[in-house]
């Protein structure tokens, strides 16, 4: 079992920046690819970025490419998402998520994904 927390969200004028923690229990860290994924209303889920287990590989959506970047620390069981030149269209509730893999991939279909934290809300506005 794994239990994951967000934290970092909040309220950022358009081009500021944020970086989202996802803080994992268990000893197992290392096993899992991970994940954020956000939800605006009335749209659904969809992946932002995605790291593999050692961290050598990670994606990208398109709209966030160049602007976000997915990082994680085995040692601190902790994956990250800096945001950089926040958009409008970035705020949604931003999820994290781990995908037990047998291979050093990355995960970039919902449903693989076993644990999902609680979410943290992120808001661009002025």
């Amino acid at each position: 079992q794994v239990q994951l927390v967000e934290s970092g969200g909040g309220l950022v004028q358009p081009g500021g920046s944020l970086r989202l923690s996802c803080a994992a229990s268990g000893r197992t860290f290392s096993s899992y690819a991970m994940g954020w994924f956000r939800q605006a209303p009335g749209k659904e889920r969809e992946l932002v970025a995605a790291i593999s287990r050692s961290g050598g590989g990670s994606y990208y959506t398109d709209s966030v490419k160049g602007r976000f970047t997915i990082s994680k620390d085995n040692a601190k069981n902790t994956v990250y998402l800096q945001m950089n030149s926040l958009k409008r269209e970035d705020t949604a509730v931003y999820y994290c998520a781990a995908d037990r893999r047998a291979t050093d991939s990355v995960a970039t279909v919902a449903t693989t994904y076993d644990y999902w934290g609680q979410g943290t809300q992120v808001t661009v506005s002025s």
